[in-house]
């Protein structure tokens, strides 16, 4: 879709399962399941969609890059993993490979954003999934994960972003930083202490790629905050501020995790919130 100066293409890197009470935090089976369909083993399904950037004269950008295709079959049986129409799919379906990738962002490290990051050649090693690119990281995001802890060393993998620190392809930057004209990063905290959202800013209007402040449109209602968040109070006060300002200045919201809406607006009517779609 055009965007100012932009085209934004919302891309997927299939669908997995996650806990639907992780998901949802405090929020009750009886109100979420009302939303999200579980299997037999509690998981709802869940998209995996990065976003493709085009800036007029800029870099071919993309934003995180789903959960790739290096975890073990034990894993992938675990998180019920459909990658029919994965990265490669969506990206030849938008006239781009892999090495017309320019830049890449990441919002977090956490293996369902980083993981298509790299892949693993047929000799065994590790490279850049994207070998023309270079990596945009955030440092403290970064350091928390290269040293995790009991709490987080499920989401994070180093297989998915050391190779890219060895390749020479990762710059640095800091929370709150222009990455190119008209997009920047926006620090969030909650879901880990340096996630960040991505907004994109052209001609007078902003479209933002949430990440996982609000991964679905389930979460735009203020309680629902994933259990996965360390720091949920985060998360709410960031929440709260930021829902005031999308429906006011009306930003368009892509949705990373939604298995069917990949873009929308956020309305209110009184204190009710609702997502308009787009895509």
């Amino acid at each position: 879709m055009t965007f100012g100066e932009f085209d934004l293409t919302p891309l997927l890197d299939g669908y997995f399962r996650l806990d639907g009470g992780a998901m949802f935090g405090v929020v009750p089976k009886t109100l979420w399941s009302r939303r999200a369909a579980a299997d037999d083993r509690n998981r709802v399904t869940f998209a995996m969609r990065p976003l493709l950037i085009r800036p007029a004269g800029g870099p071919l950008t993309i934003v995180d890059a789903g959960a790739g295709d290096k975890m073990d079959a034990k894993s992938q049986e675990i998180y019920g993993f459909d990658r029919a129409e994965d990265l490669d799919v969506a990206l030849a379906r938008a006239g781009v490979r892999a090495q017309d990738i320019e830049l890449v962002i990441a919002s977090h490290l956490h293996f369902d954003h980083a993981g298509g990051f790299t892949v693993r050649r047929a000799d065994g090693a590790l490279a850049p999934r994207f070998p023309n690119a270079r990596y945009v990281i955030n440092p403290g995001e970064w350091e928390d994960a290269t040293h995790p802890h009991e709490r987080n060393r499920a989401s994070y993998f180093a297989e998915n972003y050391l190779p890219l620190q060895e390749a020479g392809v990762v710059d640095f930057v800091a929370d709150d930083r222009e990455i190119l004209p008209g997009v920047r990063f926006r620090r969030t905290g909650g879901h880990t202490r340096w996630h960040q959202m991505i907004t994109i800013d052209a001609g007078g209007k902003t479209a933002v790629f949430a990440a996982d402040l609000m991964p679905t449109t389930a979460h735009v209602d203020l309680p629902w905050i994933m259990a996965y968040d360390l720091y949920p109070m985060e998360t709410l006060a960031f929440k709260r501020a930021f829902l005031r300002e999308a429906v006011e200045r009306e930003y368009l919201i892509f949705f990373e995790h939604d298995a069917r809406i990949a873009a929308g607006y956020i309305r209110a009517d009184g204190s009710r919130l609702s997502v308009d779609p787009v895509i």
